[in-house]
């Protein structure tokens, strides 16, 4: 598997968050998750996340998520860099989850912002410390707004990662989303291997234009997120931006419903058979359905993406 500086220096390019696939009656469906995973891989993905908020991960208990976490690490063998989920309501459980990811082979560990320590710089520092510590392996800080975190302040954001040597990413969650990538890159400096940028890829263009080094959307498209870091790497930049424009519809479409549109493109394309949700939120109607039936068939009628014949 991936460890050490090998790994890291390849957190680059399009990292999907996995989705946790369940049966109709809301069991862990692994087949079904093991089955997006290699979709994820042989699209092209750069790295893969596990557990995010569009891997329900609140939902899940701590078994299933320590379990989850080796089984991930245990399918994906080493092919690509895994980014361990390890927020949690404590930091004993942050620890047991960024171990849980150190032994999957993660590469690093995805971390909010202790509520706990909003105001209390002296107190986060030591909070990443440990778990960096604890776990062996790097340390990205999300920093989300709330309510999911408490959106800290770009200085402090800063000043965390240069106090902290575990501290290689950020993923900044906050909006706009440009601007604070750049104001961070700036404040930040060398103690940040990278910035990314999080809103499933709906401002990806400027994210990028602005340097940060990748993106880390839902995972429902992830071949044409990839083709489109593609063309922007390669200085193709109109066909990136092409792609963008094509797919904005229904990334804007998944911006209300989330993991439920996440869920709902992956049955239709054939990759899962049940689109249950453990977590709460609004359900797709009729129309909803109509409109984002409509919207996959204009991206499988201009050769973007490959639908089964009955969707």
């Amino acid at each position: 598997m991936l460890t050490g500086e090998k790994a890291m220096s390849e957190l680059r390019g399009v990292m999907p968050i996995l989705p946790t696939i369940f049966t109709a009656s809301g069991a862990i469906d692994e087949v079904g998750t093991q089955r997006v995973l290699e979709y994820v891989i042989d699209s092209g993905a750069s790295a893969v996340v596990f557990p995010g908020l569009a891997s329900e991960y609140d939902t899940l208990t701590k078994d299933e998520r320590l379990h989850m976490t080796g089984e991930i690490g245990r399918w994906i063998n080493g092919r690509i860099p895994l980014i361990v989920g390890a927020s949690a309501n404590s930091q004993v459980e942050a620890e047991a989850y960024a171990r849980a990811g150190a032994e999957a082979g993660a590469a690093a560990a995805m971390i909010l912002t202790p509520r706990e320590h909003a105001n209390d710089l002296p107190g986060m520092t030591r909070y990443f410390v440990e778990i960096y510590e604890r776990s062996g392996i790097a340390v990205m800080v999300q920093n989300a707004p709330a309510p999911m975190g408490i959106g800290m302040p770009l200085p402090k954001v800063a000043e965390l990662a240069q106090a902290v040597a575990g501290i290689r990413y950020v993923k900044e969650e906050a909006q706009p989303s440009g601007q604070r990538i750049t104001q961070l890159s700036e404040l930040a400096g060398e103690s940040l291997d990278a910035v990314f940028g999080g809103a499933g890829a709906r401002y990806v263009i400027d994210e990028w234009v602005r340097g940060a080094k990748g993106t880390m959307p839902a995972c429902e498209i992830t071949e044409l997120h990839v083709e489109m870091h593609a063309n922007f790497v390669a200085g193709r930049i109109r066909h990136a931006r092409d792609l963008f424009e094509q797919t904005l519809p229904l990334l804007s479409m998944q911006a209300n419903f989330r993991w439920r549109l996440t869920k709902a493109v992956l049955q239709r394309r054939g990759l899962i058979e049940c689109d249950f949700v453990r977590a709460a939120g609004p359900s797709l109607d009729r129309y909803d359905i109509d409109e984002l039936n409509t919207l996959l068939a204009r991206l499988a009628d201009i050769g973007l993406l490959d639908l089964p014949e009955r969707a």
